[in-house]
């Protein structure tokens, strides 16, 4: 069974809808997980917008890489500009990915205007989500959904 991690800056938003998607998707083929070169806390944002898409991420929780060392990888999927610059210690892995996704918490405007960017932030993470499951797992033996 292939293994992913998707990293972000604070595993609060980008990284936790990717896991959310890919964890749907892949139902299972694969075991899928995320953190955060910090943690900020899962977003409530983030768990509304994935809320509307059907994606329950309400038990996900905040993790920082270092959850994570001394473990194997067969990809390694950055989702935001900073995480992709980061060299990460006591982590191995086969393939490296990075998707430039905006972060939608650093979005400032009213409660309306915020939703409607983690909207726009969570339909970009769902394109590159299922972009990666057609393009990667799928082609390396993970069965299709």
């Amino acid at each position: 069974m292939k293994r992913v991690l998707v990293l972000c800056t604070g595993n609060s938003c980008r990284s936790q809808m990717a896991e959310g998607y890919l964890e749907f998707y892949v139902q299972g083929k694969a075991e899928v997980f995320s953190a955060g070169l910090e943690n900020h806390g899962v977003n409530p944002f983030a768990l509304r917008a994935m809320a509307e898409d059907n994606i329950d991420i309400s038990s996900h929780y905040a993790k920082t890489v270092d959850a994570f060392r001394n473990e194997h990888f067969d990809y390694l999927v950055t989702v935001c500009d900073e995480a992709s610059q980061e060299r990460f210690r006591g982590i191995s892995y086969t393939h490296r990915l990075h998707f430039s996704i905006p972060d939608p918490a650093a979005f400032t405007g009213s409660e309306d205007e915020i939703m409607e960017e983690f909207r726009r932030v969570r339909e970009l993470v769902k394109k590159y989500m299922l972009k990666f499951i057609g393009q990667a797992l799928l082609e390396n033996a993970v069965p299709a959904v």
